[in-house]
């Protein structure tokens, strides 16, 4: 929207920009969040399918492995065997593929979940600029967006840092900068792209 502010383009015109921005923008992260964790569940699949051919294969095996896991962990080595055989009486590889390799219930890739997430997040991002629009000049909405802009980037970075539980003024600062760099070059390609003419 900044970039075609910069080119001196009707409200209509930058109306139209936000909207197909937004759109692809949610669309592309939608995308590249499912195929992204498309490939972590085909990674718990490899890793399941492994464990229950090992579990085939040598199930007394697995089962002391289970058992030095415990004792890593700081289990004596009664208890170690006593909770290995429990686990190994209901579900080895489910066992194995928890206290093995990392993989939960809570952590289970989950791509359509991901993905539309990911979309919702960027809508609601992307949505924030459009507040720039009131202003009644040209002019005044290209500064209009980008300071409704940068607002929405501050928040974003405080939010962020909020739920990291991180002190707010690097990664505000961070993302911020980050986002005006972006605004900036944006607005030049698009002051540019008007004075040639196109």
């Amino acid at each position: 929207m900044v970039g075609v502010a910069a080119s001196s383009a009707s409200g209509a015109g930058i109306v139209t920009a936000g909207v197909a921005g937004v759109v692809a923008g949610a669309m592309a992260m939608a995308a590249g969040e499912y195929v992204s964790v498309s490939s972590q569940r085909d990674v718990e699949e490899a890793d399941r399918s492994h464990e229950t051919r090992e579990q085939a294969r040598d199930p007394e095996g697995e089962r002391r492995q289970l058992v030095g896991i415990y004792q890593s962990r700081g289990l004596p080595r009664p208890l170690a065997e006593e909770v290995a055989n429990i686990m190994h009486a209901t579900d080895p590889v489910a066992a194995h593929m928890r206290e093995q390799l990392g993989h939960t219930e809570q952590t289970k890739a989950r791509p359509s979940q991901a993905a539309v997430a990911s979309a919702a997040s960027f809508i609601a991002g992307g949505l924030i600029p459009f507040l720039g629009l009131m202003a009644p000049s040209r002019s005044g909405r290209l500064i209009s967006i980008a300071a409704v802009t940068i607002l929405g980037l501050a928040c974003a970075g405080i939010l962020g840092a909020r739920v990291a539980g991180v002190p707010m003024t690097h990664p505000t600062v961070r993302v911020v900068l980050g986002g005006s760099a972006a605004m900036a070059v944006t607005a030049l390609v698009g002051h540019l792209v008007h004075l040639s003419g196109a």
